[in-house]
């Protein structure tokens, strides 16, 4: 049985629990590297995965013994074929941050559980550190997004569209990696005052401030990366606020190691910018995997501690309402001595012609 599901059921076992159902895919592909739709079961005897005859070839493609998953075509199973899954099982785990209500009483009527019972993000929180698997899945994707950032350097001009940069962005990424990890982010002039910009036919001036905040997928596993350069020459107006950024992030990752407290972090980030009378806005960083936003959340009104072999980001951002906007963002691995920013493009006043 592969090392993640053995994990899953050592779990269970420690809490009493005699199954579980998994229905959050994310999770699924975690556990199992299946992609298709459907539900797995961690029953008494074996594990199951349930889907239909769309994917019944593609899931089989890819399991193989050593998962030690028995796959069923929904099409074929009997209303006692679902009663007996859990046969003699008292207490059955699911994901009540995902499962709807209607999906609950669903799972009791169709499977005859006696009771289910939360499981309160547990896989979840076992993604928060990676194995090296992992770490390597999103150190490509960090190379890739660090050559899309050289390319598309070289690929502005004065005169191009957000919207076109952004595409151009995008269609690199479906070359060279699986796609975006996310909506990329183009954003110039006064558009970068906004943390969640969506690109426009705002057209790139003579001398401007551009902010792209993009990432790719590696089988499944996210990148994330954040610069904010300029066009023509750096205004004399953006350069403090530029330096105070990039100072904070820069100190960021001298601060982050295994045992740090991200409360702590991130509260000296708040408070330096708070001195100059600029507030963050948003979390200092999150937790990048599977999913581009993924436990934990790195900010002043949230505590964790950092673990070796967690990956965050570091983006840290002042936004002046309706003029401009710097975030620097970096995705970030969690050593016992420190941490090492994955993403790697200069930081330091770029400027294109």
């Amino acid at each position: 049985m592969n090392q993640k599901m053995q994990w899953l059921r050592n779990k269970l076992l420690s809490l009493d629990l005699q199954g579980m159902i998994v229905s959050n895919p994310i999770n699924i592909r975690y556990l199992t590297n299946i992609q298709a739709e459907g539900v797995l079961l961690v029953t008494r005897k074996e594990n199951i995965f349930i889907t239909d005859g769309r994917y019944i070839e593609d899931v089989h493609n890819t399991l193989t013994l050593f998962d030690e998953i028995v796959v069923y075509d929904s099409r074929g199973l009997t209303l006692d074929d679902y009663e007996n899954f859990f046969m003699f099982c008292e207490n059955v785990g699911f994901e009540e941050n995902y499962v709807t209500y209607a999906k609950y009483k669903e799972y009791m009527h169709k499977y005859k559980i006696n009771n289910l019972v939360e499981t309160e993000k547990m896989i979840e929180k076992q993604r928060l550190v990676k194995d090296q698997e992992e770490i390597e899945n999103i150190q490509k994707a960090c190379k890739i997004t660090d050559d899309c950032y050289t390319y598309i350097l070289n690929y502005i001009k004065p005169g191009m569209t957000e919207k076109q940069i952004a595409r151009e962005i995008d269609y690199y990424y479906y070359k060279h990696s699986e796609g975006i990890a996310f909506d990329t982010i183009v954003a110039s002039g006064e558009n970068s005052s906004k943390p969640h910009a969506v690109p426009t036919e705002r057209k790139i001036q003579k001398v401007d401030i551009v902010t792209i905040d993009m990432g790719c997928k590696i089988n499944g596993y996210c990148s994330d990366m954040t610069r904010t350069f300029f066009v023509g020459e750096v205004p004399a107006y953006v350069k403090p606020i530029y330096e105070l950024v990039l100072k904070n992030q820069e100190q960021v990752l001298r601060d982050m190691r295994e045992n740090s407290n991200t409360k702590q972090v991130s509260k000296m980030v708040d408070n330096d910018f708070r001195l100059h009378n600029y507030d963050l806005i948003h979390a200092l960083g999150h937790g990048v995997g599977l999913e581009i936003h993924e436990a934990p959340v790195l900010g002043v009104n949230s505590e964790s501690i950092l673990k070796e072999n967690m990956i965050v980001t570091d983006e840290p951002g002042i936004y002046i309402t309706g003029q401009f906007g710097v975030r620097i963002e970096d995705t970030v691995l969690i050593t016992k001595g420190g941490c090492e920013a994955l993403t790697k493009s200069p930081k330091k006043y770029v400027i294109i012609k």
